[in-house]
């Protein structure tokens, strides 16, 4: 009768700390969408990409501090855009940066797809500093914050398994997705092409260089040669249905929610600086920041569990 009772707890039991060390023992959330070995190399990846947000948040507090000393040999609408970036970089890229790196970390699938869009969008930013910007105090920080962000995003995508990744977003709406990225980069396209193309035609230096005091402007140079085609290839991946699309679209949109940001605060810098703002720009790159957002939020949406 004593036996008889007992026996079936005692089994529940042991099958219940079976489950315990099962649970105990399984992959993360981040371990699994990772190839092997990929979670313990983004570990890497992940305290360089911080090292290189701690280095932007110096450089650019510095930045702000002292804009004559840093950026005063540069035109009046090179040093708004440059304020405006160094107001990004401190306020929302470096924090943001170092937040997801955290949570990534500590096995957030989602934040660390992020993280791969912020980087993103911080190796090109830096890309123009380091290339546009006469050398300075800060040169050698710029070029730091560029190779630290730039090899944290190659080893972290590359530690990525898409078909798990494609798992863990399978309820985003690819065709929203796809288009966005598509549209975008279209718009942006025919948006430089529009200034670069009549200046070749008449032999002329493109406004959105002259603006700059440069011979050609670099956000054309970096968006018509890799950054756009990037996009576009991925947001047609994503309507493809291919894992590596809607691996990498998570970056993609991040990177164009993130580049209007500096957009939307130049104008204010450039009114608080005694110029003409440019208030037209607001409103379409709102629009478009804002559509990105929305993406984003149905793209990294959890899918809902049936209740049982």
């Amino acid at each position: 009768m004593v036996q008889g009772t007992f026996a079936p707890r005692a089994a529940a039991r042991r099958r219940q700390s079976g489950r315990m060390a099962a649970e105990t023992t399984s992959p993360t959330p981040s371990a699994r969408i990772a190839t092997p070995g990929g979670h313990r190399r983004a570990t890497t990846w992940w305290a360089t990409s911080a090292a290189a947000a701690v280095i932007a948040l110096v450089a650019s507090g510095i930045g702000l501090a002292a804009v004559d000393g840093i950026y005063g040999r540069e035109t009046a609408p090179f040093i708004d855009q440059a304020i405006a970036q160094d107001v990004v970089n401190l306020t929302i890229a470096a924090p943001a940066t170092l937040l997801l790196a955290w949570l990534a970390w500590r096995g957030s699938v989602r934040a660390g797809l992020l993280w791969t869009g912020v980087l993103t969008f911080t190796a090109y930013n830096y890309a123009i500093y380091t290339m546009s910007i006469h050398v300075g105090p800060l040169f050698l920080a710029w070029v730091s914050v560029l190779g630290l962000t730039f090899w944290s995003l190659v080893g972290g995508l590359r530690a990525l398994r898409p078909t798990a990744v494609a798992a863990e977003l399978a309820a985003a709406p690819r065709r929203v997705v796809g288009w966005y990225l598509l549209v975008v980069a279209g718009v942006f396209s025919l948006l430089w092409l529009s200034d670069v193309v009549p200046a070749m035609i008449e032999g002329r230096i493109p406004q959105g260089a002259l603006d700059l005091g440069l011979p050609s402007n670099p956000v054309h140079v970096l968006d018509l040669a890799i950054f756009l085609p990037a996009v576009i290839a991925i947001g047609r991946l994503v309507l493809l249905r291919r894992p590596t699309g809607l691996t990498l679209a998570p970056t993609a949109v991040v990177f164009l929610v993130m580049t209007g940001l500096p957009i939307l605060v130049t104008p204010f810098v450039t009114a608080a600086r005694g110029g003409e703002p440019a208030w037209q720009v607001m409103g379409p790159v709102g629009v478009i920041t804002a559509v990105g957002v929305g993406v984003l939020v149905a793209l990294l949406r959890r899918r809902s569990v049936p209740v049982t």
